[in-house]
């Protein structure tokens, strides 16, 4: 009688890196001080992974705990895992450059350019699974942009430092919601919008969450919005 063979689980992101260096099971074991055995579960997912099984392996792969535990979807890894490898991956979606990243290599940017705009992008980006974007965010990867936001003004709902996934094919600010747009200085922000219908032209009210920090009050028309404010990541 025919049997049905077992279904394997997926590599893990430790394999992965690992076959990116290039480096033998064996040499990693004596690299890390973890018994072979050890390493072959960890690396066909038969343990499940936690960020204090990736450190003994963080240093001799030269990357970090939290890269290899989210491998694929985490800035600096490889975005090519197959469909038949358990993990449906989209192409990278790109990540702006902020003010705050003063230690990337400037020459290593990539540029986008938006109209009169020209954007810095890092050389890395992210990696979505194909149907997460398409069920859940319902867009196309080739919209999306990263956006890290900076500073306390949309505290609580977003923190300093976050990720904030944006669709830049959505330039309406309509529904009402998050959206990313141009401030004085040419900066992509963050910021709650409401359309206010005049009766001669719209008026848009920027809000801060933050209420330390006031609202203001924009012709649409003079607002420029980069697009629409999807979803927020946080590395906790």
């Amino acid at each position: 009688m025919a049997r049905r063979a077992k279904s394997q689980p997926p590599k893990t992101g430790l394999y992965y890196a690992r076959e990116a260096r290039g480096m033998s099971r064996s040499e990693l074991v004596k690299r890390s001080g973890i018994s072979k055995q050890q390493l072959s579960r960890l690396e066909n997912g038969l343990i499940r992974l936690r960020l204090d099984h990736l450190k003994p392996f963080a240093n001799a792969l030269g990357y970090s705990a939290e890269q290899i535990l989210l491998w694929g979807r985490y800035p600096g890894t490889a975005g090519d895992q197959t469909e038949s490898e358990g993990l449906r991956v989209t192409e990278q979606v790109p990540e702006l450059a902020s003010p705050s990243d003063g230690a990337v290599d400037k020459s290593k940017l990539r540029k986008r350019k938006e109209g009169s705009h020209v954007d810095l992008m890092k050389p890395d980006g992210w990696v979505f699974p194909a149907s997460f974007v398409r069920e859940q965010l319902q867009t196309s990867p080739r919209q999306l942009l990263v956006v890290q936001a900076e500073g306390d003004t949309m505290a609580p709902t977003i923190a300093s430092g976050d990720k904030v996934v944006v669709d830049f094919g959505h330039k309406t600010p309509s529904p009402d919601g998050l959206y990313a747009i141009r401030d004085s200085f040419d900066n992509v922000i963050i910021r709650r919008l409401q359309l206010l219908r005049a009766p001669r032209q719209s008026r848009v009210k920027i809000i801060s969450d933050n209420p330390k920090h006031a609202a203001e009050e924009v012709e649409l028309n003079d607002l420029e919005i980069v697009g629409k404010a999807l979803l927020c990541l946080r590395i906790l």
